[in-house]
């Protein structure tokens, strides 16, 4: 049977939480996609147009949008006609860890229909790098379940509504299977996190985010069919269903945690009012470490890699670098 839920509580706890209002500029497809293009060398207006198909008039208000939030910098490289090529600033650059989850993810639960680097190379240790999601006091991998999660609601935050974005409705997963920045945005996070923190059922969900029945139900039914999500009867009451995440969702963690240090430590200047304590007793600051070295990854040691496997190893044995 599941723990009575402080409905209450938990309400205040995602309304004023930095994941929330961190997601309220950087939720929608779009953003998602103009940032993702941005860690992956795109700076010209006409190089995230052709490589990842966003609609002109959509694009320059995202490039507008980013540039106003301080996280693109706008450098001009033509005077007639005026065009701007737009680089990452260090307040983007803070997000490197999420974005590296959000490729993490996209590899192994995603479609292929966000245009990434099918292999990164992590240039510290020569290796290819699967990122891998640290508590920082111990250095441990983290998942949920070496944490425990401590609800204070932020009363500056519970003043100031999230910026809300426009999310298009989720569709049907081919194949089952769901993408970040096109089936996962921002209520589809915020729900995730409100079943990780103990709302199953239908009502509860309701109550703490504050969505309105005839649209919930739409979007548990996407994250079912997107497989984000799955749904069984309530063994103790056969009325009810319950809500339980899935694999795929429970990956997610990483991209949430991220997003949500980021947004508290360079954006909102806020603390979280979800505290997640680690296994080894210490509050939970996320880092992100190369699987094969255990190093902190920085954007500027990391480079997409197509070179195979067997050709890195021959390179290797007859001394080239790689």
């Amino acid at each position: 049977m599941n723990r009575s839920v402080d409905t209450e509580l938990t309400r205040q706890a995602l309304a004023s939480s930095t994941l929330s209002h961190g997601l309220g500029i950087l939720g929608d497809r779009w953003t998602v996609q103009v940032m993702l293009g941005t860690f992956t060398g795109l700076k010209r207006f006409e190089q995230w147009q052709q490589g990842l198909g966003i609609p002109r008039h959509t694009l320059a208000e995202r490039l507008r949008s980013l540039s106003a939030l301080g996280l693109l910098e706008p450098r001009p490289y033509q005077q007639r006609p005026l065009r701007h090529s737009y680089h990452p600033s260090a307040k983007a650059l803070a997000m490197y860890p999420q974005v590296l989850m959000m490729w993490a993810w996209e590899r192994r639960w995603g479609q292929g229909g966000v245009n990434l680097p099918a292999a990164l190379l992590h240039r510290r240790c020569g290796h290819r790098l699967t990122p891998k999601l640290a508590c920082r006091a111990c250095g441990a991998d983290a998942d949920i379940t070496r944490m425990r999660l401590q609800l204070a609601p932020v009363e500056a935050l519970l003043q100031t509504k999230p910026r809300p974005t426009r999310a298009p409705r989720i569709p049907a997963a081919a194949a089952g299977q769901p993408s970040l920045g096109l089936r996962v945005d921002r209520w589809s996070l915020l729900i995730v996190t409100a079943v990780v923190l103990g709302c199953h059922h239908f009502d509860e969900l309701s109550q703490v985010l504050g969505i309105g029945p005839s649209v919930l139900a739409r979007r548990l039914e996407g994250m079912v069919e997107s497989a984000l999500l799955r749904c069984e009867a309530d063994r103790s009451d056969g009325r009810r269903r319950i809500y339980r995440l899935t694999a795929a969702s429970r990956d997610l963690l990483g991209y949430i945690v991220c997003l949500s240090h980021w947004a508290s430590r360079h954006h909102l200047h806020q603390p979280s009012s979800i505290i997640p304590t680690h296994s080894c007793g210490h509050v939970f600051e996320p880092q992100v470490v190369c699987s094969h070295c255990r190093e902190e990854v920085q954007a500027r040691d990391v480079l997409p890699d197509a070179e195979p496997d067997s050709s890195r190893r021959a390179n290797a044995d007859q001394g080239v670098p790689a």
